[in-house]
């Protein structure tokens, strides 16, 4: 029978059986060469139907670092504990740490190792463990746009997106990707994230040594980021590290005498390392502050913005004179308050502020216990507590400034320290009309100020009223001068409108509620010789590392007239010479202040400074379950407390650690201020003022006969402010 010819003689004619389905040995290679090209096919379409991925939106995730003035890690915020870094800041010898532990061939090869990859796959198909034979590209790709899942298909995808990486991505561009999105235990992604979790330093200070043990970490993060306290893993940590080195050597990148150096030099030990919460301390305080000064100052940076992180955010703030006066704090209400035993003690809480004077950089400050022992608000930057005395400089700058108007109709007239006004005990007081002040609260219906004591201390002048913190004197001075000025004045040295007190006698004496950042940035313009630079507390935010723009430090203004402010600062050094502030000479230095207390003692104050630093310090009794201010009486184990006792103690602690190493700077001579009127109701002698001035007199004014033309408003008008 003749057969018919074919073309191809498959299945193969006159075999049976399993012979008719197998290939002759002359039709194996083409079958073999239409199996390639069929393969080869297939390769190619997935290639071209491959497309890059968006990365993982968790590699796209960064934290937010806050930097120490002197430019170390304050803290860190974010879900994830990443900053990306370009790889110029990363030193060549580190690069190289991990090429030569993980890709020696990264600058030569196609980003692909397809025999790592073939021998990877088998070893799982045949139920083996997860193998990488990964090169940098395929570990880039895999951490950027893949899961961390070890499967066929998975390493299918891999290969064919670190073929397409490859051909559009420089080699710098993937190597950086690579150490950005590497995880190296300690919660570390990214090389800058490990280089401050293991040895507390930028990436770019790391030297080959160091990055020797980073490039290990990679390899077993869970167990490496044990190597300080863990014997097995430290004994492991060696051994990687010793190797990698010496791949160093053996591809070229160290000299075995710089081998021998690192070695002679030991193991590079990573730091302890606590798991815990990093916002410790005033730390969550410092950041809050610094958070919110960059928001005030770019709207871009929202709190959105923030939870995606990507911010490097330097602030102000003095890591070692924030812990002295922290230390400070701890000290002062160790040896004088006794929770435990004496219950008006507990409750009582401190805030605190330092600023440099000049310059408005805030250095530290105290919030109170912390943020890990739930104590959320910040006591350096709450307002609600009212600062007493500590406002009588205020009045006092603005006097000087603008004058006081001692006649009814009459022009203001130039006062200074030596003018003298009545400082008796509930005396009463007139407006620039020449009206008694009206108080509802009072039975007379007019109001009756009063000091702290009722010592008659009758005629007495301004520099004498402040040191013994007398409050008629200064109560009288500030209607004259007038509410609006005096508010002019306090918004001139930094003190914010909403805080100030409305019109009322009170208001001279204190009723108003700035915070101690703000106190102390108002005495930094005494200090500064009447220039005023707003308090600031960020010097620098950059964004992926693109600096933004809108933070260079304020610019100074003039708020007073150089000679204003020598003479405040003169009268407030005697506060501390011969005063309510007499503790403050334990500072030993040349230094004004003034002390403050309120009402029913329930804040009390203490704001100094010298020529280098002006901090103000504030205590206070809160109710934590309902939150309103406490009476302090008996707070110490004292009868009463003022400002001249506890928050002197603490401002004094503080200050003394916080200069030392500075010199004793004195302060300039202050220059002469023209005039130096009195209060005309002096001038005629009467019952309650016929002593000579600092002289205590008998008697009382004599109520008057016409009806008033103001009413002061609440409680204010009897304030005995200290």
């Amino acid at each position: 029978m003749n057969r018919k010819l074919r073309w191809i003689d498959y299945p193969r004619a006159g075999r049976t059986g399993l012979r008719r389905w197998l290939p002759s040995l002359r039709q194996t290679p083409a079958v073999l060469l239409l199996c390639s090209g069929i393969g080869v096919a297939g390769i190619g379409y997935a290639y071209a139907t491959t497309t890059i991925p968006d990365p993982n939106p968790s590699t796209l995730l960064q934290n937010n670092v806050y930097y120490w003035s002197d430019g170390s890690v304050l803290a860190t915020d974010g879900s994830v504990n990443r900053e990306n870094v370009t790889i110029d800041k990363v030193p060549i010898d580190v690069q190289w740490d991990f090429l030569a532990a993980e890709n020696s061939s990264f600058y030569s090869d196609p980003g692909i190792d397809p025999k790592g990859i073939l021998r990877a796959v088998v070893h799982m198909a045949e139920g083996g463990s997860a193998q990488s034979g990964s090169t940098i590209t395929q570990q880039f790709v895999k951490n950027t746009y893949l899961d961390q899942s070890q499967t066929v298909s998975r390493k299918a995808r891999e290969l064919l997106i670190s073929a397409k990486i490859g051909a559009v991505m420089s080699k710098q561009e993937i190597l950086q990707g690579y150490l950005n999105t590497c995880f190296f235990g300690r919660r570390a992604n990214g090389i800058q994230a490990a280089s401050r979790a293991y040895y507390d330093l930028p990436v770019e200070k790391l030297n080959a040594s160091q990055g020797a043990f980073l490039a290990s970490a990679v390899n077993e993060p869970s167990l490496y980021q044990y190597a300080d306290s863990d014997p097995k893993a430290r004994a492991q940590a060696e051994q990687r590290w010793s190797w990698v080195l010496d791949r160093m050597v053996k591809i070229g990148r160290l000299t075995p005498q710089q081998r021998a150096a690192y070695a002679a030099a030991g193991f590079p030990a990573p730091r302890k390392w606590s798991s815990g919460s990093g916002l410790k301390g005033q730390t969550g305080y410092l950041v809050e502050l610094a958070k919110s000064y960059a928001q005030a100052h770019d709207r871009s940076i929202t709190d959105k913005s923030l939870s995606k992180g990507g911010y490097q955010i330097h602030t102000t703030f003095d890591r070692r004179r924030t812990a002295q006066l922290q230390q400070a704090v701890e000290k002062v209400r160790e040896e004088r308050l006794d929770p435990a035993h004496r219950p008006v003690d507990r409750d009582v809480q401190v805030g605190a502020a330092s600023i440099e004077p000049g310059t408005g950089r805030v250095v530290a400050v105290y919030g109170g216990p912390g943020f890990d022992r739930g104590h959320y608000m910040n006591n350096a930057d709450t307002s609600g507590v009212p600062v007493g005395s500590t406002f009588k400089p205020v009045v006092l700058a603005s006097a000087f400034q603008n004058g006081a108007v001692l006649r009814p109709g009459g022009p203001a007239e130039p006062i200074n320290p030596n003018s003298v006004f009545n400082g008796d005990d509930a005396i009463q007081i007139k407006d620039q009309q020449g009206n008694f002040v009206a108080d509802d609260k009072d039975p007379s219906g007019f109001l009756h100020q009063h000091n702290d004591t009722d010592h008659k201390w009758g005629p007495i002048n301004l520099r004498t009223a402040m040191e013994q913190s007398v409050n008629t004197p200064y109560v009288q001075l500030g209607e004259y001068v007038g509410y609006r000025n005096v508010a002019t004045t306090a918004r001139s040295l930094g003190l914010r409108s909403g805080s100030l007190a409305a019109p009322s006698a009170g208001f001279f004496i204190g009723t108003s509620t700035p915070s101690a950042i703000r106190m102390a940035g108002a005495y930094a313009a005494f200090a500064a010789r009447g220039t005023h630079v707003d308090a600031y507390s960020v010097t620098e935010v950059t964004y992926n590392g693109r600096a933004l723009d809108g933070f260079a430090p304020p610019a100074p203004v003039r708020a007073l007239p150089t000679a204003v402010a020598d003479n405040v600062t003169d009268v407030l050094r005697g506060v501390i010479a011969r005063g309510t502030g007499t503790k403050a000479q334990a500072l030993g230095r040349n230094a004004a202040g003034k002390t403050g207390t309120t009402d029913d003692f329930q804040s009390a104050w203490f704001t100094g400074y010298t020529t280098q630093l002006s901090t103000s310090v504030a205590l206070f009794r809160e109710d934590p379950e309902h939150p309103r201010l406490l009476s302090m009486e008996g707070v110490g184990g004292g009868q009463k407390i003022f400002g001249g006792d506890i928050p002197t103690e603490i401002w004094t602690r503080y200050m003394r650690d916080a200069l030392a190493g500075l010199p004793d700077t004195p302060f300039p001579a202050p220059g002469s201020l023209s005039g130096g009127a009195s209060d005309p109701a002096i001038a005629s002698p009467s019952p309650s003022s016929s002593a000579s001035p600092a002289t205590p007199s008998k008697g009382k004014t004599a109520p008057p006969k016409q009806p008033p033309t103001r009413r002061t408003t609440g409680p204010a008008c009897h304030h005995k402010c200290r």
